[in-house]
């Protein structure tokens, strides 16, 4: 969603609120701007669409500013234009505030404040902020902010500045994400880590509730009351480098082909069995597994492997609709919560539900310190480095992982199935090696208006995964379905036009797969499949085959997924869209 990057030192602010605006490029985003505090005064400056557009609007006037705030906005209230971009400011022009999240009593606060006699320029919900601070303010920004949250409702996080006091930040967490940089002589707050690498690696993320008072030489943290906490940075161990393309055309593209790297650090953590948990995972009455998006597909998968070697049930459920369902939990479950950011906000929030329904809360998080991870019981990390691409791909691979080695966790021969598991990456890579072919197929169906992707067992929730990167890059409408339930609606859109990719391995559901293309191709139906590259039978029914080695059935997501990706790319990038930027996604949904 929206991106927040905030900074206090001794070099251009611009500069680096530009840099770090790029770099939350990703999380989605419509117009982006700045405020400065230059010559004692409050500068402004907006702009619907790309960043580039907010730089050209700056070039060459002198700004020598130390101390700013800056925002990429994705709408929630209000059409994309300059007005409703941010920063917003008061009435006075001396406050300007950047926020992210939705304040959802916004319209009970805007009459209040227009009964005063203040005037909203804009349609947001933020510039209440803004005005309401005004209204507090008697000289001490941290003050009047303390004064205003409890006023607040919603999920949020959001940084004011003030031309009264030209050397300080003041930025609120409450449910949305927000961190903290520590620098050298100069210090920064940002909405994600990506945005502070290029400046400093010492990170404190803020809890819910927490208020941060930043300044050129000093880093202060209160809670919601105005008691000040005393928090330890922590040394995020990614660089710069990681977060750079590294000589690929797309970061989706880098992160695809990252995937034997990822998955292979993240295993490497497993066979050493650094992760203890106080528990087995038969201890439990069941699992339940929450997630969103792709996680979600991954939570998919997972549930296979968990129900087949925990024999104990295991249910998946959107994270956004366990939180308003009547769902039945108490201290004999445990529940898994999956989130590539650790910030999902349906993903968090049911998660906190759960564990205070009495459930044991495990996540499972890429980003160490975030919400999640602070408000679970335990957390287990996949180890795939930052993630700037907003189509998850390696972060994916990395929760199969994650999930795999847990599945098989608690048995005798545990260690035989860890070693097949570490055999994955190098398969992985043969795969990658075949990406001049698949983009040959996909390029052939890059200007077809629908396609239907089908899947049995394991390879279901990847046909799930796969009917999704297409929809979010290539904006083609794509369909993932069981493909035993072809026959209970969806065969009643095949004929000649219409794409069926089936994901079909060597596995125990082969055969009736096999009978699920026949029927497509009786209605001529264009069959592209993913399967194993020496099964023969596949290619004869099939008009364009993918092959991939051959692997336990077990194992099968981590090699067919690859295919599904770079068949999503290769259209979108033919189709001169914007990978990385889908319209209208956001990498790290923190709104409902």
């Amino acid at each position: 969603m929206c991106g927040i990057i905030g900074y206090a030192g001794k070099n251009p602010a611009v500069l680096v609120l530009l840099e770090g605006l790029e770099r939350l490029e990703y999380r989605g985003y419509d117009s982006a701007g700045v405020a400065l505090i230059e010559n004692g005064r409050i500068f402004v400056e907006k702009k619907v669409g790309k960043i580039r557009e907010l730089i050209r609007s700056l070039w060459g006037k002198p700004l020598k500013a130390t101390v700013g705030i800056g925002h990429t906005r994705w709408a929630t209230h209000g059409e994309p234009c300059e007005i409703n971009a941010h920063p917003h400011t008061d009435s006075t022009g001396e406050i300007a505030v950047v926020h992210n999240g939705i304040i959802e009593n916004y319209r009970e606060l805007k009459e209040k404040l227009q009964a005063q006699g203040i005037q909203f320029t804009s349609q947001t919900d933020t510039e209440v902020i803004a005005h309401l601070i005004s209204l507090y303010y008697q000289g001490d920004l941290l003050e009047a902010v303390i004064k205003v949250v409890p006023e607040l409702k919603g999920s949020y996080a959001f940084c004011v500045i003030t031309s009264r006091e030209p050397y300080r930040i003041v930025g609120v967490r409450y449910g949305n994400p927000l961190v903290v940089g520590i620098g050298d002589g100069e210090n920064f707050v940002a909405s994600d880590i990506p945005a502070l690498l290029p400046f400093t690696r010492h990170i404190i993320p803020l809890s819910d509730g927490e208020i941060v008072d930043l300044r050129i030489d000093s880093v202060d943290i209160y809670d919601a009351e105005g008691n000040r906490i005393v928090k330890e940075a922590i040394n995020v161990p990614w660089d710069i480098i990681s977060a750079e393309r590294g000589g690929f055309k797309h970061f989706m593209l880098k992160e695809i082909f990252e995937q034997p790297r990822t998955v292979g650090d993240t295993v490497k953590g497993y066979v050493s069995r650094d992760y203890l948990l106080p528990f087995n995972l038969r201890d439990f009455r069941r699992i339940l597994i929450l997630a969103c998006g792709t996680s979600y597909h991954a939570g998919l998968v997972g549930s296979y492997w968990m129900n087949k070697y925990l024999q104990i049930p295991v249910e998946v459920m959107y994270a956004s609709e366990f939180r308003y369902a009547d769902v039945p939990v108490n201290e004999r479950d445990l529940v898994i919560a999956i989130s590539q950011s650790g910030e999902t906000a349906d993903t968090r929030y049911s998660a906190i539900s759960a564990k205070e329904k009495g459930a044991t809360v495990l996540s499972l998080v890429n980003v160490m310190g975030s919400a999640l991870d602070r408000e679970s019981d335990y957390t287990l990390y996949t180890h795939a480095g930052p993630e700037i691409g907003v189509a998850a791909t390696k972060t994916f691979t990395s929760q199969l992982a994650v999930l795999y080695s847990l599945a098989v966790s608690h048995l005798p021969d545990r260690d035989r199935f860890m070693e097949k598991l570490s055999s994955v990456p190098h398969m992985m890579e043969e795969v990658l090696g075949e990406a001049e072919q698949i983009k040959k197929v996909a390029l052939k169906y890059a200007n077809r208006k629908n396609m239907l992707y089908l899947g049995r067992y394991l390879s279901y929730p990847v046909a799930l995964e796969g009917a999704l990167k297409l929809k979010e890059i290539s904006y083609i409408h794509a369909e993932g379905y069981p493909a035993g339930e072809m026959k209970h609606g969806p065969i009643a859109l095949i004929d000649e036009n219409m794409p069926v990719l089936v994901v079909a391995p060597r596995d125990r559901v082969y055969e009736k797969v096999l009978s699920n293309i026949e029927e497509v191709l009786t209605r001529r139906g264009l069959v592209i499949s993913v399967g194993f590259r020496d099964d023969e039978t596949l290619t004869k029914v099939s008009k364009d085959k993918i092959g991939v080695p051959e692997v336990d059935e077990d194992l099968t997501p981590f090699l067919t997924v690859i295919p599904l990706q770079l068949f999503a790319y290769y259209i979108a990038d033919h189709l001169g869209l914007d990978v990385d930027q889908p319209r209208n996604l956001a990498k790290t949904v923190t709104v409902e």
